[in-house]
């Protein structure tokens, strides 16, 4: 593919290539199993083709309109297209666009107002992402904000942190992922009005979100699990299983001490009893006699109430490519589901 639209000297006006993901997000009414088949069928003319034999401008923008015409009649949610590991873009059927560009720094930190006791009060260190989230109507535009003018304005601020100690940066004196976004966010609202939100991953299996004003946390936690499901697209029923991912957001206001809204380490230990009932089982029987997805967050969402009442987001990957998502916070999916 080329993308001639682009400025000179830009690297994807070069004839190029990349490993593309596309996901859509449809309603529960609209759902099945028969959602990935049709996804893959709507994707299948742009496999191993030259791009611009079928979309005349490949931008991320324009294929994920050329995939969302080619899913009708279902009507999804959004549709997205990740075209590196790094970099995305999903747009909804009014032309919102939410682009979105992940970066990576290595530095070392300590939480210095945590409880005695508390392995975060130790020196210790991460591999820190930071996902730097974009929303804009795009209309009838060919592109939206170029990923390489984000990662020109995060160059100043991955200086100030890659290979560093966290606590040492003016302004990250307790450096937790909060305070950390809600720092990136104070540098570079000014400079990027069109940016939405602030991701930190501190690890591979939490982290925080940051829009200006809330946070959101997630912490992501894998069960192995037997089921048996009602026949459905040609597969007949039977017993199998999967490796389950599943990732708990939580809204809360953030604690000006501890510099955090909830522990992860809380969050982990308040979900072990529901985990517990879940991990190694069999989860078809009359407590859960539907244990497909969407079945099983409704009844994760009433097993999780009394022990995270901060609980307002859940999704659950039975594959790495399909899943399902259950949010009742009054803000809805502010973020898509990365795939794990």
């Amino acid at each position: 593919m080329q993308v001639d639209a682009l400025p000179e000297g830009h690297p994807a006006r070069r004839l190029h290539g990349h490993s593309f993901l596309a996901r859509a997000r449809v309603a529960p009414v609209d759902a099945g199993s028969s959602v990935a088949m049709q996804l893959n069928a709507a994707v299948a003319p742009l496999d191993y083709r030259l791009l611009n034999d079928v979309i005349s401008l490949p931008t991320d923008e324009n294929i994920v309109r050329w995939i969302a015409t080619a899913l009708a009649p279902l009507t999804p949610e959004s549709v997205g297209v990740q075209s590196t590991r790094d970099t995305g873009v999903d747009l909804d059927p009014a032309g919102r666009a939410h682009l979105w560009r992940r970066f990576r720094f290595e530095a070392a930190h300590r939480l210095p107002r945590v409880p005695a006791g508390h392995p975060c009060g130790r020196m210790h260190g991460h591999g820190f992402e930071v996902i730097l989230h974009v929303e804009q109507d795009l209309g009838v535009r060919d592109i939206g904000i170029d990923y390489d003018a984000i990662a020109a304005l995060w160059a100043p601020l991955h200086a100030q942190l890659h290979h560093r100690c966290l606590n040492d940066v003016p302004g990250l004196e307790n450096p937790t992922s909060e305070m950390l976004a809600r720092w990136v966010w104070q540098a570079l609202s000014p400079r990027l009005p069109e940016l939405s939100w602030v991701s930190v991953h501190e690890t591979a299996t939490a982290g925080c979100h940051f829009d200006g004003q809330d946070w959101r946390i997630w912490k992501e936690t894998r069960f192995e699990s037997a089921v048996h499901v009602a026949p459905a697209s040609g597969h007949e029923a039977c017993l199998h299983g999967h490796s389950y991912v599943c990732r708990l957001h939580l809204a809360a206001p953030l604690d000006e001490v501890l510099g955090w809204t909830i522990d992860f380490g809380d969050v982990r230990a308040a979900f072990t009893p529901v985990f517990s009932l879940l991990d190694h089982h069999r989860l078809d029987g009359p407590a859960m006699p539907d244990p497909s997805p969407a079945a099983l967050l409704g009844w994760m969402r009433e097993a999780c109430a009394p022990h995270l009442p901060a609980l307002e987001r859940i999704d659950l990957y039975d594959t790495p490519t399909t899943g399902a998502m259950l949010w009742w916070g009054e803000r809805g999916p502010a973020l898509p589901g990365l795939m794990p």
